[in-house]
């Protein structure tokens, strides 16, 4: 699957969350489907997020780059350590959750 096309399908038809605090609320919400996390991120946002994530049974997949390669996959130009994808609209990014449970 083409990461960078379905992310980006996803924020185009979907609801998509960027950044540490949306995609805290977001889990505490209820309304994550998938986190997208960057392999090289600080540690205490990681244990954060992985923690809400498991508390919620919300799949969590490992981005194997850092956060300025998370941006790039998303067409930011800028850091992004954690994505939370509320609503995949046209997008097959769920399929993200089963090669993460394999």
């Amino acid at each position: 699957m083409d990461l960078s096309f379905q992310l980006r399908r996803a924020m185009q038809t979907g609801d998509v969350k960027i950044g540490f605090r949306s995609v805290e609320k977001s889990l505490l919400n209820g309304k994550s489907k998938l986190i997208i996390i960057a392999e090289r991120v600080p540690q205490r946002i990681k244990m954060r997020i992985e923690h809400l994530a498991k508390i919620a049974n919300v799949p969590v997949y490992t981005f194997k780059g850092g956060s300025l390669d998370l941006g790039e996959v998303a067409g930011r130009p800028h850091f992004v350590s954690v994505i939370s994808v509320d609503d995949p609209g046209d997008s097959s990014i769920l399929e993200l959750a089963k090669e993460v449970e394999s």
